[in-house]
């Protein structure tokens, strides 16, 4: 987000980052990140990765309030392979810093970065089948 972005109190978070572009740039790095980190990069090994990175796009654009074009599974049934893999907290953890790092790299505010991250958050129990 350039500093020149103004915010006003009504945009979604999706538009204060910067919408469909933001949101497209940061599943590109995040997913660069995630799969060069030896901690999560095996869960992904079996994974077409253009279609995750769509897929993530679009859960995104919708869990930031853009356009809803999620049609994906629930967050529990989608992950339930990787419970059985061993999936835990400190992958989830892992997973987070990867967010934040990448909203920090694109310069996203550190208080829309918080944003996003809580609702990243808020999926944990069901991503962990818990």
């Amino acid at each position: 987000m350039s500093e020149s972005q103004e915010t006003t109190p009504s945009q979604t978070l999706y538009e204060k980052i910067g919408g469909e572009a933001a949101v497209n740039a940061a599943v590109d790095i995040f997913y660069r990140k995630v799969l060069s980190d030896y901690r999560i990069n095996r869960f992904f090994d079996n994974s077409d990765m253009e279609k995750q990175a769509a897929k993530q796009k679009a859960f995104f654009t919708m869990a930031f309030g853009g356009p809803n074009n999620y049609n994906g599974q629930d967050m529990r049934t989608v992950h339930a392979r990787f419970v059985k893999m061993g999936l835990n907290a400190s992958h989830f953890d892992a997973v987070m810093e990867h967010l934040g790092a990448t909203l920090t790299e694109l310069n996203v505010p550190p208080e829309l970065i918080a944003q996003a991250a809580a609702i990243a958050e808020s999926t944990r129990n069901d991503v962990l089948g818990k």
